[in-house]
């Protein structure tokens, strides 16, 4: 049984449970090639990841320039 941190950690934990692409599944032997679905998990978390970050600050732009302008 898994435990979350916060929220978006729960909703990802219950939708990776719904749909069956949690990140516990097995990749394979040595020198085989990922399945498709572990690929595409793998290419949205990295994506998530890389551009938190970017996003904080133009969502916070933009808060200011509501702030400032209507």
């Amino acid at each position: 049984m898994r435990t979350c941190r916060s929220s978006e950690e729960c909703m990802t934990i219950k939708k990776e449970l719904a749909v069956g692409w949690g990140t516990d599944q097995g990749i394979g032997g040595f020198g085989e090639e990922p399945g498709i679905k572990s690929q595409l998990m793998n290419l949205i978390r990295s994506v998530r990841t890389v551009m938190r970050v970017p996003l904080i600050i133009i969502n916070s732009i933009a808060i200011v320039l509501l702030l400032l302008f209507g």
